[in-house]
């Protein structure tokens, strides 16, 4: 499309609008203006990448920055509540070739209103008058097709605020009958007070919280929900159908004799058979992991303390659970000699990009584990891995290849851990095919053996991994980039031995979000790529020795609380380690959980220095928040579903930019670290 004939086209579309409007004069009543919170508040489109950055910014701290993508022209907007008939001035501070801002949903005409500055911030402006039973707009700022990123800040809407706005419908909803009762579950929805229970189109009840039980009769039950606040009542949710009576027995009676024995790193449980079950389900600290038929099961959690109970469960449905049990392991490091406490780093060994090249024989003694970035392929298909050394052009202080393999012997020597990462921003791997699976396999172990490394780092990123639609089984995934991933490298572990190192690096896209999300979920509408890393992460738990998800570079994630968590914050990664160490269900699913991963098998991934990548916190805060994880002291408003004292440590990227920046993250965790003990 032709850009000059557009901006004309606009401007002629909004001379009217905007003359016609009379300006409002009350105070801002959008939410979140200045993107100071994230972007909590805004909702912008799947593949923008939007995210608030720290510069450029017009004022604060922050700014939105979003990129148009293919047909997606990275729109970001939020809902506010407005008054019938009223008059309202909507401006914002942009950046960008080509900048959008305006408002749909008014009532009249809804106004635009664009720009071009790529260089520095703009105002703009415009105005709308709602109509007569108008009670919210939409306000919004996008880009525009092939024009690159675009910043905007400071937005405005400034007129008379409306009553508030009924919250969403409620998701999720779940039921299930037994003899005599039918018991129901959703998932609860921002701003709700409460919520009304309709049986076949009739409400027949209220609750303030997300479950509700009734006896209705025998028979099969149409149930919805809505939500409800001080401004009315939700659409009601989907239906579910619960069949009460007709045949199906009592729930079982709640198991008795819980007890459990520690041994080594198992946890051994046995109860006695409640009359009726079919089955039972083994509960830790809230989450189920597992569902044995028998009265006994064998669990190997981590170190740590853990809280077990246990439900009977037949075809009614499932009983309440039983007292609970504590279980006490002491944990060892897993293979690989590694210390308790580890740092991780990545090394720039083939590249430079503005923060210097450090030779192998440089790295500072504080690391424990060495990342070479990157082995990349040849193509996004081959599997087939190659690494080189930087250029001397790009690096002129590059070392040669002998004194490289010397500096790496060297820190072997100093017990140090040296591995191959493959992948990183600009090195997708897709292994789609058995050829691809095998080219993996023998290109990353001609890479290992020539350097002699200790093992790999997987740093997949962009599309390297998704989900194909109908993809949902954590434990058995059929999606051929995931399956041949697994497969390659269950065959690179079994080739080098209990002794491999293997570790993960994936951004929380990919783990934490699949608390909300999953693949393309069930109407095909969201990211494939969301949580595809879990079944890679739940396949290879076994042989994993560790991971360092990337608590940067990463939009709000919801956490166990159900609240937003936005990077750079103590509870970031308070909330986003307790995910991966207390497990989670998958898409809000309790029937389909990531399992809780072992303490000394996770590390928090972060920025070494505020320019090294958006995320970064101060080393004060970071410390408070492992004290949080590994001590239960210097809590923030998160509270952790366990204490983890033997969380194992950090990862950075990078040690290149932590020597830019003075060694600041090096030193100042590497002593926090070894007084932790």
């Amino acid at each position: 499309m032709n850009l000059r004939k557009l901006a004309a086209a606009v401007v002629l579309a909004l001379g009217g609008a905007t003359l016609a409007a009379t300006p409002a004069h009350a105070a801002n009543i959008a939410v979140n203006p200045g993107f100071e919170s994230g972007l909590i508040g805004w909702s912008c489109t799947q593949s923008s990448g939007a995210e608030a950055v720290t510069s450029p910014v017009h004022a604060g701290t922050r700014a939105l920055r979003a990129t148009p993508a293919g047909s997606d022209t990275a729109r970001c907007g939020q809902t506010v509540a407005v008054r019938p008939s009223s008059a309202y001035t909507l401006s914002a501070w942009v950046r960008g070739g080509y900048v959008f801002l305006g408002a749909t949903g008014t009532g009249g005409t809804d106004p635009s209103t664009w720009a071009s500055s790529p260089n520095a911030y703009t105002r703009l402006s415009t105005s709308f008058t709602t109509g007569p039973s108008t009670t919210s707009v939409t306000i919004h700022v996008n880009g525009w097709y092939g024009q690159g990123a675009y910043q905007a800040d400071d937005v405005v809407l400034d007129g008379a605020p409306g009553q508030g706005q009924p919250p969403a419908a409620p998701t999720g909803l779940t039921g299930t009958g037994n003899a005599t009762a039918a018991s129901l579950s959703w998932t609860a929805s921002p701003g709700a007070t409460g919520y009304n229970v309709y049986r076949n189109g009739t409400r027949v009840g209220t609750a303030t919280g997300t479950t509700f039980s009734e006896t209705p009769g025998t028979g099969t039950h149409a149930y919805q929900v809505s939500a409800t606040n001080a401004a009315g009542e939700s659409a009601r949710s989907a239906t579910v159908s619960v069949t009460v009576g007709t045949g199906q027995p009592p729930l079982p009676p709640v198991p008795s004799g819980l007890a459990a024995t520690v041994s080594g790193a198992t946890v051994s449980l046995r109860w006695t058979a409640s009359a009726g079950a079919t089955g039972y389900a083994v509960y830790r600290g809230g989450t189920r992991v597992a569902t044995p038929t028998g009265t006994s099961h064998t669990d190997t959690p981590g170190a740590g303390t853990h809280v077990y109970r246990v439900a009977a469960v037949n075809a009614a449905g499932e009983s309440a659970r039983s007292g609970e049990v504590s279980a006490t392991v002491t944990g060892t490091p897993p293979a690989g000699g590694l210390p308790k406490r580890v740092m991780v780093g990545y090394l720039h060994a083939s590249f430079a990009n503005g923060s210097g090249y450090i030779r192998m024989a440089d790295v500072p003694n504080e690391w424990d584990v060495i990342n070479l970035s990157f082995g990349e392929p040849t193509s996004v298909t081959s599997g087939d891995i190659r690494f080189t050394q930087c250029p001397v052009a790009e690096c002129p202080n590059v070392e040669s290849e002998a004194e490289f393999i010397a500096g790496i012997r060297a820190k072997q020597a100093l017990g140090k851990k040296v591995l191959i990462s493959i992948g990183g921003q600009n090195g997708q791997v897709q292994l789609a095919t058995t050829a691809a699976r095998d080219a993996f396999v023998r290109s990353v172990g001609a890479v290992i053996d020539k350097y002699g490394l200790d093992g790999l780092d997987i740093d997949f990123e962009g599309h390297s991994l998704y989900l194909d639609a109908g993809d949902t089984n954590l434990s058995a995934p059929t999606t051929p980039v995931i399956v041949n991933l697994i497969s390659a490298l269950r065959t690179l572990k079994a080739r080098y031995g209990a002794r491999f190192v293997l570790t993960m690096a994936p951004e929380t896209f990919f783990v934490q979000l699949g608390h909300q999300f999953y693949g393309p979920g069930p109407n095909g509408s969201a990211d494939r790529r969301a949580a595809s890393y879990l079944p890679v992460i739940h396949a290879l738990r076994g042989d994993l020795t560790l991971l360092h998800v990337q608590d940067y570079n990463s939009g709000p994630i919801v956490g166990l609380d159900g609240q937003y968590h936005t990077m750079g914050t103590h509870d970031f990664h308070v909330a986003m380690t307790d995910m991966l160490l207390a497990g989670f269900p998958i898409a809000g699913n309790p029937n389909n959980v990531f399992p809780a991963l072992r303490q000394e098998q996770v590390a928090i991934g972060l920025p070494a220095a505020a320019f090294a990548g958006n995320g970064f916190t101060t080393p004060a805060e970071v410390q408070k928040a492992f004290d949080c994880l590994a001590k239960g002291t210097n809590c923030g408003p998160y509270r952790p579903r366990g204490v983890y004292p033997n969380l194992r440590g950090l990862m950075s990227w990078s040690i290149n930019w932590d020597r830019y920046n003075a060694l600041e993250f090096s030193r100042s965790h590497r002593a926090y670290l070894d007084a932790l003990g």
